[in-house]
C-alpha cells in the first residue's frame, strides 16, 4: 500500500507539469475559440530564450555567471520577448484573419509553430542546454523518515507554482472586465467588435498571458529534461489533459493533468503484470505511459466529449 501511494502521489505531481502546458492552450482557446498548435513551440522558444540570456548577459555586462541577478534579469527579458512575440502574432497573423473560419486560424497556428521553432534555434542555436532552478529533483527526507513515501522537492515546487497560476488566471477570467471581454471575443468576434470590445488589444493580452505560462512551463520542463527541440512535443502530452478537463476550463486543465498523471503512472506499474498474469500474455508493455493517456482521452470523448468542465456547445437553427 505504501508503494501504491508513492506511485499515486508521484503521478499526481507529474500531472501538474502537463497542466502547465495545457493552461496555455486553454487561454488561447477561450479568447479565440481556436486550438493553438504553436503552444509547444512557444514553450521551447521561452525556455531557449531564457537560457540564451543567462549565457550572454554575463559576457555582455561582466556579471557573475549563474548569479541570482542574472537569473531574474534573464527571466524578465525572456518574458519581454514573449510579449513581443504576442504583439507580433496579433499584428501579423491574427489581425488579418478576423472573422475567418476557425480552421483557417488553426492552420495559421501550425505555420506559426514552425516559424517560432526556427526563430528560436536561429537566435540561440540548437544545442541542448540545462536549467538550474535551485530545486533538486530529490525526495523530501523528513517525509521519507516519517511515512517512508518519497515525494520530490521539484514536483512540490511545480505544484505550488501551478496553484498560483491557476488562482491568478481564475481571477482574471471570472472577476475582471478583461476576463468578460475575453469570453465575449471567444463567443463571437464580430459581435464583440460591434459592442466596442478592442479585439486586437484582447488578443495581445491573452497571447502575452499564454506566453508567460509557456515561459513557466518551459522552465519547469527544461529543468527536468533539458532545453532541447523535444520540448515542442510536450504539447502532445497536453492533448489528453485538455480532452478530459475541457478546452475552456482553467481548473479543468489542472484536474485533467492530475487524472492523466496518476493514471499514467499507475497504468505503467500495474497494467503489465495484470495482463501477463490474468490473460497469460507476454507482450512488451514497457511503453504504456506513452499511449495510455490517449486511451483515457478516447474514453472521455465517447462519454463526455466536452470534458469534465468544458462548456456544452449548442447550435440553434
Amino acid at each position: 500500500m505504501q508503494f501504491f501511494f508513492e506511485v499515486l502521489i508521484g503521478g499526481l505531481l507529474s500531472g501538474v507539469m502537463y497542466s502547465l502546458v495545457a493552461l496555455g492552450f486553454v487561454l488561447i482557446y477561450k479568447a479565440s475559440g481556436v486550438f493553438n498548435f504553436a503552444q509547444g513551440a512557444m514553450v521551447f522558444f521561452a525556455a531557449l530564450t531564457f537560457v540564451g540570456f543567462t549565457e550572454v548577459l554575463p559576457r555582455w555586462f561582466g556579471l557573475e555567471v549563474g548569479g541570482a541577478f542574472v537569473f531574474w534579469l534573464a527571466l524578465l527579458l525572456a518574458f519581454g520577448s514573449m510579449i513581443l512575440l504576442a504583439i507580433g502574432t496579433e499584428r501579423i497573423v491574427l489581425r488579418p484573419l478576423v472573422n475567418q473560419p476557425q480552421i483557417t486560424l488553426f492552420m495559421a497556428t501550425i505555420g506559426l509553430g514552425f516559424l517560432i521553432e526556427g526563430l528560436a534555434q536561429g537566435m540561440w542555436g540548437a544545442a541542448v542546454r540545462g536549467i538550474d532552478l535551485g530545486i533538486q529533483d530529490e525526495p523530501l527526507m523528513w517525509m521519507m523518515d516519517r511515512t517512508g513515501i518519497g515525494i520530490s522537492k521539484f514536483d512540490l515546487f511545480a505544484s505550488g507554482v501551478s496553484a498560483v497560476l491557476v488562482a491568478v488566471l481564475a481571477i482574471l477570467f471570472n472577476k475582471t472586465r478583461t476576463g468578460r471581454a475575453l469570453r465575449a471575443v471567444a463567443d463571437d468576434h464580430q459581435a464583440a467588435l460591434a459592442i466596442g470590445i478592442p479585439l486586437q488589444q484582447i488578443w495581445r493580452i491573452v497571447w502575452a498571458a499564454a506566453g508567460f505560462v509557456a515561459l513557466v512551463a518551459g522552465l519547469m520542463w527544461g529543468a527536468r529534461t533539458g532545453v532541447q527541440f523535444a520540448l515542442t512535443f510536450v504539447a502532445l502530452k497536453a492533448l489528453p489533459v485538455l480532452i478530459i478537463g475541457g478546452f475552456t476550463s482553467v481548473p479543468g486543465a489542472i484536474i485533467g493533468g492530475l487524472i492523466i498523471g496518476a493514471s499514467e503512472k499507475l497504468g505503467e506499474i500495474y497494467i503489465p503484470p495484470f495482463v501477463q498474469s490474468t490473460l497469460g500474455l507476454e507482450a512488451n508493455l514497457s511503453g504504456i505511459e506513452g499511449w495510455f493517456p490517449y486511451v483515457m482521452a478516447l474514453l472521455f470523448l465517447l462519454v463526455r466529449p466536452e470534458g469534465l468542465f468544458g462548456e456544452k456547445h449548442i447550435d440553434r437553427v
